[in-house]
């Protein structure tokens, strides 16, 4: 039960809130998708320059970054046309700039 003077009770009571939020509303399909996109860009960041390590670093993961940057760039074909243009030319730049740091760690 929300407490009066609660942050979470008063979002309930604000004026321009005429329906509580929908908590199993799902969210449109650009911004999962573009999470996504962002998420496997950052991966892909991982796996061309992992962290090192204690020990031993394990060096880069060309292999693991191919497949992520591919499957990245394959979701982005899937929404750009739905995303706003600064929206699009970020994440364009982002697999443009992953696609190089692959090809230089690659040694192609």
């Amino acid at each position: 039960m929300l407490q009066r003077g609660s942050d979470l009770a008063a979002a309930y009571e604000r004026p321009e809130m005429t329906n509580p939020p929908n908590a199993t509303a799902m969210p449109p399909v650009e911004i999962v998708l573009s999470e996504v996109v962002a998420s496997l860009s950052f991966a892909a960041h991982g796996y061309l320059e992992p962290i090192p390590g204690g020990e031993a670093s394990p060096g880069p993961d060309l292999d693991a970054a191919e497949m992520v940057i591919d499957v990245a760039g394959r979701a982005f074909e899937r929404i750009q046309s739905r995303l706003q243009p600064e929206e699009r030319s970020a994440f364009a730049r982002s697999l443009t700039d992953l696609r190089l740091a692959y090809v230089k760690k690659r040694g192609l």
